[in-house]
């Protein structure tokens, strides 16, 4: 009579050890949560001054390209809501939706002259998101030959 063979051992994870990965799991994502929404808010307010500072660009291009005076407006009188970019006669020639979680402040208005330069020395525009450290906001300001330029951080 021959002895019995042992079971092979089949391949696998035990319940123990896919708790413990689980749980390792689970302590990195809660420590990486926060630097994540930080790069997110961080993110959006780079995305919203690249918005302020394309429409820039456009505004000064069709201000030469057509030779007439285009004028950026904010919606209701706030940035943050969008904007729409006409040209002397009227014509709207882009809109801009706004950001809910992304406060704007700058001019009234800034209008490009059909040299491309701003009609009026303009105040920056400042980009900020709520509960952001200072390193995460924007800056775009305009020189009077009608150049945007966006940097990091406060104006």
């Amino acid at each position: 009579m021959s002895a019995p063979t042992p079971k092979s051992r089949t391949g696998g994870f035990s319940l123990p050890e896919v708790m413990v990965v689980v749980a390792i799991m689970a302590l990195l994502a809660a420590m990486a949560a926060p630097s994540m929404s930080t790069m997110i808010k961080r993110q959006r307010i780079k995305t919203a001054a690249f918005d302020v500072f394309s429409s820039m660009a456009f505004s000064r291009s069709e201000a030469v390209k057509r030779n007439t005076s285009v004028t950026l407006t904010p919606t209701n009188s706030d940035w943050a809501q969008g904007w729409s970019i006409a040209d002397a006669n009227g014509n709207v020639l882009r809109n801009q939706s706004g950001w809910d979680t992304i406060t704007v402040t700058g001019p009234a208005t800034v209008t490009f002259l059909s040299s491309g330069r701003v009609a009026s020395n303009a105040t920056p525009f400042q980009l900020a998101a709520s509960g952001v450290e200072t390193e995460a906001k924007r800056c775009v300001t305009l020189d009077l030959s009608g150049r945007a330029v966006s940097k990091e951080g406060i104006c």
